[in-house]
């Protein structure tokens, strides 16, 4: 298991509407993600500083191609063009991101 944590920016205007999508995944994205071995999938909202901060914990054995499923999966690319709008990437993210990624640093069970 690999525990992974993503930020992004949030423009402020479209905090109610991300929250509201949120409250409501749709079941296919919720299967799609599950299916391509994430749990403990989390997601939160620090304001005034407008960023999300989203938490998992991978399963699977084949990271890349379980992210290429969720991405090539309709339900979900209709999902991100919905929540896409509300984003703003940080312009500090690697190459190919759109949630920059972040190094662990401490854990403790």
């Amino acid at each position: 298991m690999q525990r992974m944590g993503w930020v992004i920016g949030i423009d402020p205007q479209h905090i109610a509407e991300y929250k509201r999508l949120h409250a409501a995944v749709w079941p296919a994205v919720l299967q799609r993600i599950h299916q391509s071995q994430l749990r403990n999938y989390s997601i939160f909202l620090r304001e005034p500083e407008n960023l999300l901060f989203g938490y998992w914990e991978y399963h699977g054995q084949d990271f890349d191609a379980d992210m290429a499923a969720i991405a090539a999966d309709a339900q979900t690319q209709r999902w991100w063009a919905l929540c896409g709008p509300c984003q703003r990437p940080l312009q500090t993210r690697g190459p190919g991101e759109h949630w920059a990624a972040m190094e662990s640093v401490f854990h403790i069970d």
